[in-house]
């Protein structure tokens, strides 16, 4: 089900910005029933990017009335919240009284099944490279071309996900999740202040590990660590299994957070 403005409708005008512009914000949610166990980190998120695109921010009791509407009858869903900057004047300039379109649409979990979680992924090295905005770098906002061309570099389904780098060949993230080191014991994730997505199991993960490095993690170094994984808040934890040619295997810290994210409410993966 979709609403949009609250109302049920899957269309919005051709002149709205977020289409024209990707001027927008978009926050991707899982539910376990009716529960949403990262639901104010995402709301946190939400707030903090309105305030950076200079967006109004709607009222977090409204899209928690909308994602019960949309997700009613549903066992575990997956809820993607939108805002555009709505319609306005052709040009890039901001309308000075924007009219926010919210568009919240419901959608089944996709299938999980447990090999991944057991025995790690592996992951394309991908040739695409994040570009530096220090002004979107953490957001998610809605223009991911990025992400769209690096997602295109394979079509190998034994390759579940790619490893992202910056123009300086840091190691930046997954093309849909963010990317966690062990180095000399040491659990590092690569700082975002200029490109990337700051995840909101990501920021769980940052207060639930004992200690923990946010910092720049060349290439060179993350592919000696001793275990990658990715969290999403959509998928959890999962282990990498290979970068490209590079073997990795699931270790202690990436099972401590599996661990964590049932702790969370989110049930365990089944074959």
């Amino acid at each position: 089900m979709i609403l949009v403005d609250g109302q049920p409708q899957d269309t919005v005008p051709a002149t709205d910005r977020g289409l024209l512009y990707g001027d927008g914000l978009f926050e991707t949610i899982r539910f376990v029933g009716s529960t949403a166990p990262l639901w104010s980190r995402h709301m946190r998120r939400l707030a903090l990017g309105c305030e950076r695109l200079r967006l109004p921010a709607p009222d977090p009791a409204l899209l928690w009335q909308e994602t019960a509407t949309v997700t009613q009858g549903m066992a575990e869903a997956i809820v993607r919240i939108t805002l555009t900057r709505g319609t306005g004047a052709r040009g890039y300039a901001m309308p000075a009284d924007p009219c926010v379109t919210r568009i919240v649409a419901a959608f089944a979990l996709p299938a999980l099944e447990a090999a991944p979680y057991r025995d790690g992924l592996r992951l394309h090295l991908c040739e695409t490279r994040l570009a530096e905005q220090p002004l979107l770098a953490g957001l998610k906002h809605l223009n991911r071309l990025e992400q769209v061309l690096a997602r295109a570099e394979w079509n190998d389904p034994a390759m579940a996900e790619g490893l992202l780098c910056d123009m300086h060949g840091h190691a930046i993230s997954a093309t849909a999740a963010n990317l966690f080191a062990v180095v000399d014991g040491v659990p590092v994730t690569p700082a975002l202040e200029r490109c990337g997505v700051a995840g909101v199991l990501r920021a769980e993960l940052l207060e639930a590990l004992p200690r923990v490095e946010v910092r720049d993690l060349p290439l060179a170094e993350c592919l000696r660590a001793s275990e990658l994984f990715l969290s999403s808040s959509v998928r959890g934890i999962l282990p990498v299994q290979a970068v490209a040619d590079k073997v990795f295997a699931p270790g202690p810290v990436a099972r401590a957070m599996q661990a964590h994210w049932r702790e969370l409410g989110f049930p365990m993966e089944q074959a």
